[in-house]
């Protein structure tokens, strides 16, 4: 994730004493001295009253400022909260005040900062610059008290697809009536030219969970402008524990966002689709003038030893997870996203930022919650950290994460090439030495007796102690797509060739132990154009063309069939990496060939054995057989209940996968 960049800024914090206001800010030697709140700091709301609160350890005093709208207008009142104990700020305002907007001011060093809705906002008006007191209950949807999640024993029964809230429906030719919105996301009967879209393509093509890129409230869109064109990925985090106000029907009114986000989930929910949430807790779409610099300037930020912000992020700043108020604040926030939107998984953006305790300690409250919530991210930073190596939860330390899975960049380049090289290729399009790779991705990056790790590309161990800890994929938002890349490393290829190596891609990700992870379109061979990183381009290089799904109907077809076949065949997601050293064992290996066998009904499979061999030659090859099989795919046929019986050998069509059983 490389959005938007943010110059460092030197970072001077003064806390002296002032003699003209009604308290005076307390001098520390470092940050590890702030006092710690282990109580909420929630607001507090009931009909009667609400408790407003704000942690600030450097404040001078704190002004609450109330408004009747979330923009415009003179506020109607203000009043000064006190400070109880360990830097806890407070007032209880009588009256129901469900529906007023409110905002802070902190004074510091004899300077009011600017207002700020509070890190702990649960509800925003327009462009989120004021919070608004919200009687969440009132902003549930019919039936939201019987949404369940979707329920699943361990995470790699899930096949994530990965979506922007509007790239789904913003081309013309999604057959939407709500573009770009929540509720677009979820709206049925959506056609183009007879083809399914939306929801119901979801449906068709039989992925289990969606992943939403960032959609909390973020900086990028001017949310009062959304006649305008605007799009942004999402990762410049303005208010985390809100929906992002330009997805809605109304972004003024705080609770319309909150009610169709739920909508959406319960809708996603009804259909049998888990959401996930993509987070960015590792920085905030702005540094001095962020919601958490106007409370506590600095504290929420790592530094580098000369005063500047650290910037692992590669954006201007990182949050400092080992930082107490800031782990209470993650944990929290996460938290809060899974009991009030009802979510089944959060995707950690660049979490190799956040220390390893920290994220064990979240993982450990969301599986409290329900043990089927899972959480995975990327498990690098963009840039370095005054965080040591050992303590970050970067990939090689998975194995001490043990309910937290990562991305296998491993598997991905080791499938297509360098996602850093334009014309880097991978095993299905024709570089040498990229079996190994291959081999640790199918195993999910566990510990394998018949894995040569010095031969893997970026591993020179495992890093997971269970495959359901290794989140497959070969492709993003980020980078090239699929297609995009395949064609600008072989130019040379013809578009068929293009398309067989597209689908064995995607073929060894779905017949991988890990977590199944595909980009949304990437099964009718989505193209942006070339672009590396459309994270602010306009709709016209990020939506879905539903023309792809017309012209690439045999493509998608071949991907439904082996989601199909992977869901109803459980030897492909083996829950333990001891089952998995027991029951698959890799058979020869040469250049641009492995196979594999999964023996004796691993998981509880109907199938006893099960044959699989990916040919990336660019030819046919003959496969010698010791027994008689089942073919259930080969070349681009896929029918789980068997096309034909072979013996002795099979010829394998160029580029491709075969997968034989025997019952």
């Amino acid at each position: 994730m490389r959005k938007h960049l943010y110059f460092p800024i030197l970072l001077m914090i003064v806390m002296s004493c002032s003699s003209n206001n009604k308290s005076t800010s307390t001098v520390f030697a470092n940050y590890n001295d702030y006092p710690e709140v282990h109580e909420s700091l929630w607001l507090d709301y009931n009909t009667n009253s609400t408790v407003f609160k704000i942690w600030s350890p450097t404040a001078e005093d704190v002004r609450l400022n109330l408004y009747r709208t979330g923009h415009g207008a003179t506020k109607t009142s203000s009043a000064y909260l006190k400070n109880n104990s360990n830097a806890l700020w407070s007032l209880n305002k009588k009256g129901d005040l469900a529906g007023t907007y409110y905002t802070f001011e902190i004074l510091i060093d004899g300077i009011w900062q600017h207002e700020t809705p509070g890190i702990y906002a649960q509800a925003v008006g327009v462009n989120g610059n004021r919070a608004m007191v919200v009687d969440l209950q009132k902003t549930n949807p019919s039936g939201w008290e019987n949404d369940n999640r979707i329920k699943i024993n361990q995470p790699n029964e899930a096949i994530i697809y990965e979506l922007h809230v509007r790239d789904i429906t913003s081309h013309q030719n999604s057959g939407s009536s709500l573009s770009g919105k929540y509720l677009g996301l979820v709206e049925t009967g959506t056609k183009y030219q007879e083809l399914t879209t939306g929801i119901d393509h979801m449906k068709e093509l039989g992925i289990t969970h969606v992943h939403l890129l960032p959609a909390y409230d973020h900086y990028s869109i001017d949310e009062t402008k959304l006649d305008s064109a605007q799009f942004n990925w999402g990762y410049d985090p303005q208010n985390y524990n809100v929906p992002e106000g330009s997805f809605s029907s109304d972004p003024y009114n705080a609770a319309v966002r909150i009610r169709e986000f739920k909508q959406m989930v319960q809708s996603f929910h009804s259909h049998g689709i888990g959401v996930i949430l993509d987070v960015v807790y590792n920085h905030t779409g702005r540094t001095e003038e962020s919601n958490f610099n106007r409370e506590v300037p600095g504290y929420y930020y790592r530094q580098n030893e000369d005063g500047s912000w650290s910037n692992a992020s590669g954006c201007g700043n990182e949050t400092a997870s080992d930082r107490p108020m800031m782990k209470k604040f993650m944990k929290e926030s996460i938290l809060f996203w899974a009991k009030e939107y009802h979510l089944d998984g959060f995707r950690f953006d660049l979490m190799g930022i956040h220390d390893i305790e920290t994220m064990n300690e979240i993982a450990k409250s969301i599986k409290e919650v329900d043990p089927s919530i899972f959480i995975y991210g990327e498990g690098w930073t963009a840039g370095g950290s005054p965080l040591p190596d050992e303590r970050k939860a970067i990939k090689r330390n998975t194995f001490k994460m043990p309910h937290i899975s990562a991305f296998s960049d491993d598997l991905r380049d080791g499938i297509k090439g360098s996602v850093f090289e334009d014309k880097s290729t991978g095993f299905v399009s024709g570089a040498a030495d990229m079996e190994e790779s291959i081999k640790f991705g199918v195993v999910g990056s566990i510990n394998h007796p018949q894995i040569n790790y010095q031969a893997v590309n970026y591993s020179d161990s495992a890093w997971t102690n269970e495959p359901w800890q290794a989140v497959s994929y070969v492709s993003c938002h980020d980078n090239q797509t699929l297609f995009d890349k395949l064609g600008i490393s072989r130019p040379d290829a013809t578009s068929e060739q293009i398309a067989d190596m597209h689908k064995l891609a995607n073929a060894i990700v779905l017949t991988s132990q890990g977590i199944s992870f595909l980009h949304a379109g990437v099964e009718m061979m989505r193209t942006k154009g070339g672009e590396h990183n459309s994270y602010n381009k306009s709709d016209a290089v990020n939506s879905i063309d539903w023309n792809w799904k017309k012209d690439n109907e045999e493509v998608f077809n071949y991907y439904k069939a082996l989601i199909s076949l992977r869901k109803a065949h459980p030897a492909f997601y083996m829950p333990t990496a001891e089952m998995v050293r027991e029951k698959l064992n890799f058979r020869g290996t040469s250049k641009g060939l492995v196979s594999f066998e999964i023996v004796d009904n691993a998981n509880n499979d109907c199938w006893s054995k099960i044959l699989v061999v990916y040919n990336a030659k660019p030819k046919k090859i003959q496969f010698e057989l010791t027994s008689r099989w089942w073919l259930a795919a080969i070349g681009s046929t896929v029918n789980e209940k068997g096309i034909r019986q072979v013996s002795d050998f099979v010829k394998i069509p160029p580029s491709s996968m075969l997968i034989a059983f025997q019952k």
